[in-house]
């Protein structure tokens, strides 16, 4: 018998998070939740924030450290700005022990849903593309990988 968890299927993480942030009733308030999910969400050491994890096009220093084990995707994220690093770290948390596939057939657009995406300038909905970006490119390598060792 094995250890290993059954990840949850991203359409029911995807259901969740949806329901948790539709109760927030304003638009704004709603911001305001990723700003404070950010000044919550733990930092990366140091170490990982180095140049590779960095991610470019963006106004606010982010880094996406990917990190893949027993099949299964995992990201860590950090940034100076909180409405950057709360993004980073929904999308993170949302994205990670996933396999690679799963993560290349769920898109980001919920976020447009529950209004988080409209009221960002169009500089940080650039960050938000450029993070999925990210996760979708590290994916997409690691289900190459596996398509290759069989």
């Amino acid at each position: 018998m094995s250890d290993k968890q059954t990840p949850v299927a991203l359409s029911d993480k995807r259901k969740a998070l949806i329901e948790e942030i539709e109760l927030i009733p304003d638009a704004y308030e709603r911001l305001g939740y990723v700003v404070e999910r950010g000044r919550k969400a733990p930092g990366l050491t140091p170490e990982l924030r180095m140049e590779n994890f960095k991610i470019e096009g963006c106004m606010s220093q982010l880094w996406v450290v990917p990190e893949f084990k027993e099949g299964l995707c995992f990201y860590r994220s950090d940034s100076d700005s909180a409405i950057v690093k709360g993004i980073a770290s929904l999308l993170c948390d949302f994205y990670s022990a996933q396999p690679p596939k799963a993560i290349l057939e769920q898109d980001a657009e919920f976020l447009g849903e529950v209004g988080i995406t409209q009221h960002l300038s169009p500089n940080r909905r650039n960050g938000l593309s450029r993070i999925t970006e990210t996760i979708n490119r590290f994916a997409k390598s690691c289900e190459a990988d596996q398509e290759a060792a069989k």
